[in-house]
């Protein structure tokens, strides 16, 4: 028998023979059944039969046309070898391929029976690199995930997917498996970076996946509706053949028929008040969570991770709530205790209450109180008032939904009593494990437990919280960060959170560790990081806006760069506004927002013994300045200083930044400082700043907040700070890099001040009438 032409034609080796597809995208590495019916695309199997060649595997751009030129071509296919081949009685041919590796189409050569083509074939030898690996292995993960939810799935193809190691091999395979357009199957076929590839696999099968997964949630919902609709059929059915059976033929029924018949031969009108309200309290009751949810065993390891990963620092606050979960795990049911952070804005007070229910595995639902006036707020109004309402906590509970939520009662302090009740009154049943289980709101007007909800309070003053309400809650103090601690924050967190926020990339975008410090120390004073994080964001817009115009690519930042984005620096060292002068001394001060530092100014004037305070200075404070006064007269002769020196003089004391009010008794040792520097002409030590209270006995007596005022010392440059010695004990909260950096003295009486604060030698300048800078 003689053979056909094809037999006879050998291809150059850059030239193959094509079969194009109409609906079909063969990828390299896979297996494939095609159906060949077309003239040309017959030859060209015969052809690669009889020389033993491999064939072209080709997509058509418009499936209606028969004889494609270069046009309707795409440009780029698959090399593909032909495993089986078989004719059936139509002269139709079924051809397995198995393909080989991509080609792109240079030209189309004429002189065949056949369609041919020069070709280029595409070599992968990108190098595998870490994100390449992570990106097969979740690929895979979903790929074997997408093969559970089909049904009729060979367990084979599963152990197939396992097998293949390859990060390309695996994007091609997943993709040929993939049901999606034959449009986007080419566009994977000619993405060739394996990287790029497998990102795009990923995203079309994760698509793929929450189709079948709603999909299959809807076929379950339609199947209960319908098997829950059938099985109350049954059960009116049975209950109307033993109402018969009992002689009771529907009564209740028959009054609502007649009700419903009585209605409407009346006319009355529907619109009534009385309907809204029923229909709104019934609608509460029905969406709050009454029954418990089965609670998830808790894992410490696990919450150990969750807590590093979302906060940095604030060891003994992380080893305290790991303690609170450990006693959750061992006693489930027992009464927790009632955490309340207290500490400035912005040190992650919120975000540990986030963390806190992440750990637990249950749902985290905000309750804000700032402002909050009114009792009714916390226990909700009676139904008889129009627009009556439940409380802010059956509110969070119905928006959380679940009873065992973890609730977090965020700023506490800011609550107020007024005309309408204290609010503050309706926490302390709320907030007390022996009443809270039975709570009443008086909208709902049933008893609701809330002792299975974990109750998390923040606050910035605790002063402030009334002292019964402080009682039932454990506080957990938050101070500020140091420098060191915010620069670690913004390279872990913030800069990251801020890239994303303004659309860029990790690597457009790189701040400098020293533009970073520079920010912190020169652009914000806070003891949190949001007014820091706010300055980061605006470099990332600037940034942004240099991309989006296409002026740069990649962008860094430095500290020389900060002046153009944020303006001039908007603090300066504070010690750059002392001077060794006599009468000016560094006190240390506590304020809601973190500590800070102040200057005590004071003066000698032509007068007759008065004592002039001015600075927006409290009581406390202004007693303070009295009792140093006075000490330094009873301490003149010890002090070297003349009475002549009072006699005839004012004495005006001046507390800079008079804007803002100042009050406590801790500046009363930078009192007495200032004073004793005045009148014994000696100027105190500029790097030295003071805090403690003073007595007429000339004792230095303990005060409160000394970790934040050490850390705004050292915020501020100081390198030694004068501490009552019974303070001694809080040293050990202060962080150990910012002990190790700095000096202490501790200070028993007023002398162990002078000697510490105090230059030995007098200035030479004259002791009186000097004008202050």
């Amino acid at each position: 028998m003689e053979q056909p032409v094809t037999s006879q034609l050998e291809l150059p080796a850059d030239v193959v023979a094509l079969v194009p597809m109409r609906n079909v995208v063969l990828f390299p590495h896979v297996l494939m059944p095609i159906t060949v019916g077309r003239v040309r695309s017959i030859a060209t199997i015969e052809h690669a039969l009889q020389s033993k060649v491999p064939i072209g595997i080709v997509l058509q751009k418009d499936a209606a046309v028969d004889n494609p030129g270069l046009e309707a071509l795409c440009g780029t296919g698959t090399i593909a070898n032909i495993v089986r081949h078989m004719t059936s009685d139509d002269k139709t041919h079924h051809v397995v391929c198995q393909g080989v590796t991509r080609f792109h189409i240079e030209a189309l050569v004429e002189g065949y029976p056949f369609l041919a083509a020069r070709i280029k074939r595409i070599e992968e030898s990108a190098p595998i690199t870490t994100q390449t690996e992570a990106l097969a292995l979740q690929l895979r993960e979903r790929a074997i995930e997408i093969l559970s939810l089909l049904p009729g799935v060979p367990a084979e193809l599963a152990h197939a997917l396992q097998a293949t190691r390859a990060p390309s091999d695996l994007a091609d395979i997943t993709a040929s498996l993939l049901d999606t357009e034959v449009s986007e199957k080419q566009m994977l076929l000619e993405t060739i970076d394996t990287e790029e590839r497998l990102q795009k696999v990923l995203h079309i099968l994760s698509r793929r996946i929450e189709v079948l997964r709603l999909s299959q949630e809807i076929g379950e919902r339609t199947k209960e509706q319908m098997e829950d609709r059938e099985r109350k059929y049954l059960l009116r059915e049975q209950l109307k053949a033993i109402q018969k059976e009992l002689g009771e033929d529907g009564d209740n029924d028959q009054e609502i028929t007649q009700l419903d018949e009585a209605i409407t031969k009346a006319g009355m009108p529907g619109a009534s008040s009385e309907f809204s309200m029923l229909h709104t309290y019934l609608e509460w009751m029905t969406e709050l969570p009454w029954r418990l949810p089965e609670e998830t065993p808790i894992d410490l390891n696990s919450a150990r991770q969750i807590l590093e990963a979302d906060h940095f620092g604030l060891e003994r606050i992380k080893q305290r709530i790991i303690e609170f979960l450990a006693v959750q795990k061992l006693k489930p049911h027992g009464r927790a205790p009632i955490l309340c952070f207290v500490g400035p804005p912005g040190v992650g007070k919120t975000s540990l209450g986030q963390s806190i229910a992440r750990a637990l595995q249950r749902l985290f639902v905000r309750v804000s109180l700032g402002g909050v006036h009114d009792e009714a707020e916390m226990r909700g109004h009676r139904r008889t008032y129009v627009g009556a309402m439940p409380g802010n906590i059956v509110q969070g509970l119905r928006k959380a939904g679940a009873r065992n939520c973890v609730m977090m009662l965020d700023e506490i302090d800011k609550m107020s009593a007024s005309m309408q009740g204290d609010p503050s009154a309706a926490l302390l049943e709320i907030l007390d494990p022996e009443q809270n289980s039975t709570f009443r709101d008086n909208y709902l007007g049933v008893p609701f437990d809330l002792s299975r909800v974990i109750f998390i309070a923040t606050a910035n003053v605790i002063d402030n919280v009334p002292p019964p309400v402080r009682d039932r809650m454990e506080i957990i103090d938050l101070p500020g960060y140091t420098q060191e601690e915010k620069l670690q924050i913004a390279l872990r967190y913030l800069v990251q959170r801020q890239s994303e926020a303004n659309g860029l990339r990790e690597e457009q975008c790189t701040l400098t560790p020293e533009a970073l410090q520079s920010i912190v120390a020169n652009y914000t004073r806070e003891a949190g990081v949001r007014q820091f994080e706010r300055e980061i964001g605006r470099v990332m817009r600037n940034v942004a806006l240099r991309i989006a115009e296409g002026k740069q690519q990649q962008v860094r930042i430095d500290v020389s760069d900060l002046d153009a984005i944020l303006g001039a620096e908007k603090f300066e060292h504070e010690l750059a506004l002392h001077t060794d002068l006599p009468g000016v001394a560094t006190g240390l001060a506590w304020t809601p927002v973190g500590g800070d530092i102040l200057f005590i100014e004071a003066t000698r004037i032509n007068g007759n013994g008065r004592l002039i305070l001015t600075g927006q200075l409290g009581d406390v404070m202004k007693e303070s300045a009295q009792a140093a006064l006075t000490l330094v007269k009873a301490r003149a002769s010890d002090l070297n200083i003349p009475l002549a020196l009072f006699d005839g003089v004012d004495v005006h004391m001046h507390v800079p930044a008079g804007a803002i009010p100042k009050d406590g008794p801790s500046a009363g040792v930078a009192m007495f400082i200032a004073l004793a520097s005045l009148f014994t002409n000696r100027p105190v030590r500029h790097d030295v700043a003071m805090t403690g209270e003073i007595s007429l006995r000339g004792l230095v007596l303990p005060v409160g907040g000394i970790k934040e005022k050490i850390l705004a010392a050292q915020r501020a440059g100081i390198q030694t700070v004068l501490l009552p010695a019974r303070n001694q004990k809080d040293l050990r909260d202060v962080p150990e890099a910012t002990r190790m950096a700095m000096q202490f003295v501790l200070l028993e009486t007023a002398d162990d001040a002078m000697q510490a604060a105090l230059h030995q030698t007098a200035n030479p300048m004259p002791a009186a009438g000097f004008k202050l800078v």
